[in-house]
């Protein structure tokens, strides 16, 4: 008997919306706007900050997207990583707090990072932050919404005046040396969220530090190409997901139309 097709990205989106807000209301009793989280806090490597929030969520996800989609891997980054995930054509890329130091000291940038990966590129992405009561989609070739809300990047043929660009300082100062007026926006605690924010227009560049993560990009990477943007090394490769080693060197991400200029000048 022939194995029943996976279902598509479309079919599954409602549920994965739901579960992701699910996780936020779990995540919420924790989060202490302008204050030390309520959750319990350690660190893992001395520096990186988990909280029992995060394992609560990561618990949440993995027993209700498995349940959408058995044959999926997993690949999160609160949960061990499972070899078995390379094996496999669709994988859950989930981070269930993207923004973990920003959850904690009561900053609003932190967000619920879901994407379903297929064959090492994203189907399905969702992200939700919950503080700003906003929650991010995109289906491959369908397109991206934010709240419902279409989201198209213009076309434009030049850089406005100035370029609104969020992103580590060194990377920031890198890219000015070459394309100016500049204004230094915040650098958004959130990765996800940052390149979101690239998909809605209200950041122009979005730049990356060596070693994100597969769990901080996925989601966030299609729903800026279905924006019509796009993340890249500063190679001007495209981010291939599910590999043995789920790490990235520094990217940028931009509207499409203004990529060749804005790799160039980090290049430069």
């Amino acid at each position: 008997m022939l194995s029943p097709s996976p279902p598509s990205p479309s079919s599954l989106a409602t549920a994965v919306r739901d579960a992701a807000r699910r996780a936020g209301d779990l995540a919420l009793p924790y989060y202490r706007a302008g204050a030390q989280t309520a959750a319990k806090l350690w660190y893992k490597g001395h520096s990186s900050p988990v909280t029992e929030a995060d394992i609560a969520l990561d618990s949440f996800l993995k027993g209700r997207l498995s349940e959408l989609l058995p044959q999926a891997g997993w690949l999160s980054e609160e949960t061990a990583d499972d070899p078995a995930r390379l094996g496999r054509s669709y994988v859950w890329i989930v981070d269930p707090i993207d923004g973990t130091r920003a959850f904690a000291s009561g900053h609003p940038d932190w967000a619920i990072s879901i994407a379903l990966v297929r064959d090492g590129q994203p189907v399905l992405g969702i992200l939700h932050a919950p503080i700003h009561d906003r929650l991010y989609e995109a289906r491959l070739g369908e397109g991206a919404w934010s709240n419902g809300a279409r989201l198209q990047l213009p076309e434009p043929e030049r850089f406005p005046d100035p370029v609104r660009v969020a992103g580590p300082k060194p990377l920031v100062d890198r890219l000015e040396r070459h394309i100016s007026p500049i204004e230094h926006l915040p650098k958004v605690p959130s990765l996800a969220l940052r390149l979101a924010r690239v998909a809605d227009g209200s950041i122009d560049v979005g730049l990356v530090s060596a070693h994100a993560q597969d769990w901080d990009i996925a989601a966030a990477d299609l729903i800026l190409r279905e924006a019509g943007g796009v993340l890249t090394g500063l190679d001007g490769s495209i981010p291939v997901y599910n590999k043995p080693q789920p790490s990235h060197d520094e990217m940028i991400a931009v509207a499409s139309q203004l990529h060749p200029r804005a790799i160039g000048a980090m290049r430069a």
